[in-house]
């Protein structure tokens, strides 16, 4: 028994759940998330549930019920408050901006590093730190690492791109080798 897959996920006011074809549609006021399940799970709405079951419990489906509650509880939450990334820039002469709709980096490379538009997701600026918002949970997750990895953090002096709240470990540079008196 998968304890987070047998636990319903209340519907809130304002989202609308449709079930049809192994696809769950939900609607809120942020906008619509698609979710396509596996033949082996069963999806059902009861009152204002959404109740997530298996059909036959073996392994693989006992690993995909949890994994689709939580799918769909995302959706809802994404739907309803959607998602915020925030990374920080940590480096002398680092600069990013808003040029359109795409993100432009300055890390320390010859050239700027562009990030294309990517549908449904929204890049803000605010001096040196990178807000990646959208109602997908994996696709801004996914961005935001997709930057971080343009230029990750480095463990000597701490310069590059991590998360707001990510500590990095300073590691001690080689030391001068005292005389041998």
């Amino acid at each position: 028994m998968s304890r987070i897959g047998k636990q319903p996920i209340l519907i809130p006011e304002g989202v609308e759940v449709k079930i049809e074809d192994r696809i769950v549609v939900i609607k809120g006021p942020k906008g619509e998330l698609s979710q396509e399940y596996c033949p082996e799970i069963i999806v059902e709405t009861d009152n204002n549930n959404i109740i997530v079951a298996v059909r036959k419990e073996t392994k693989r489906s006992k690993a995909l019920w949890g994994l689709t509650r939580t799918l769909l509880a995302n959706n809802i939450g994404g739907v309803i408050n959607g998602y915020k990334k925030k990374l920080s820039m940590i480096g002398l002469g680092y600069k990013a901006h808003v040029e359109g709709e795409d993100l432009i980096l300055q890390v320390g490379f010859s050239h700027p590093v562009e990030i294309k538009k990517i549908a449904g997701i929204v890049f803000e600026v605010e001096k040196n730190v990178i807000s990646v918002s959208g109602i997908d949970k994996a696709k801004v997750g996914q961005v935001a690492a997709k930057i971080r990895k343009i230029k990750p953090p480095e463990p000597y002096k701490g310069k590059g791109i991590r998360y707001e709240n990510e500590e990095v470990k300073i590691k001690v540079g080689k030391k001068a080798v005292g005389s041998g008196e």
